[in-house]
């Protein structure tokens, strides 16, 4: 037998023993995420009632963020806390791997910000209550009139002061690269006349890829860029900004990595 198949029936064994363990750390961790989104869920409903601003909720929702991430062993490095300005509403646009993304940003963002979410997640029991409560805006792309007036509902609460979080392309790339973006995230912004901050996750198709259940430990790098000034006309039309948004999260995954030296 050759020395690399000496080596593969080696590590054979270890292998088999492993996948099984992988297996229960991902039952573990998806039991553990149904418990702390009903439990946490309730929390917040009930939290709504009292905080209007929404501003504990989404601490709530930080805290769910951040328990998902500890179970699951993915750890969460952050880059460019400099470009961040609490008195100053922005659009934060971020890439968009994996459902980690969520808690990633969830747990690790350094702001008080909002969603703009689909529509469908506002659907699911308790856990779209909440989301609501958080003050959280839902968006049909199926219907035009509903979005539009979901656009108008997100740029008022920019001009009272809160931060949105978008995910331009909509969904979530099935092979790691930037996907063309939606528009309505950018019309948005020329409305609301915010700053558009871009930011690059790198590390959660890793942890967890679209369409698979699989769940491995890791290093994630949240890369935070330099604001975009949208205000007094600095683009022409929503593709120009498009296109300066894209160089920018393309330009912020370069700087980021796969991971980083000190993690949240």
């Amino acid at each position: 037998m050759t020395a690399s198949g000496e080596a593969l029936r080696s590590v054979g064994p270890n292998l088999c023993r492993s996948r099984p363990i992988a297996a229960l750390h991902v039952a573990l961790i998806m039991a553990w995420t149904v418990s702390a989104t009903f439990v946490l869920g309730v929390v917040a409903v009930w939290v709504s009632v009292f905080s209007r601003s929404g501003n504990l909720v989404h601490r709530i929702a930080r805290l769910w963020g951040r328990s998902i991430l500890l179970v699951s062993g993915v750890r969460v490095a952050v880059r460019g806390r400099e470009h961040l300005d609490p008195g100053t509403p922005c659009i934060f646009m971020a890439n968009h791997q994996s459902n980690y993304d969520i808690p990633v940003l969830l747990g690790h963002l350094p702001v008080q910000f909002r969603w703009l979410a689909k529509a469908e997640l506002f659907r699911i029991p308790l856990f779209g209550r909440a989301m609501r409560g958080a003050g959280y805006i839902p968006i049909d792309r199926r219907n035009r009139a509903a979005a539009f007036q979901s656009l108008g509902e997100a740029a008022a609460k920019i001009r009272a002061g809160a931060s949105i979080v978008i995910f331009p392309e909509g969904t979530r790339s099935p092979d790691g690269e930037l996907k063309s973006f939606k528009k309505g995230g950018f019309a948005l912004a020329l409305q609301a006349g915010a700053p558009v901050v871009p930011v690059a996750i790198s590390g959660t198709r890793e942890v967890m890829a679209k369409g698979s259940l699989w769940i491995r430990p890791g290093r994630v790098t949240v890369t935070i860029g330099k604001p975009i000034p949208v205000a007094g006309g600095a683009f022409p039309n929503k593709e120009a900004l498009m296109e300066a948004v894209r160089r920018a999260i393309l330009a912020a995954s370069g700087a980021g990595g796969a991971g980083g030296p000190c993690c949240d």
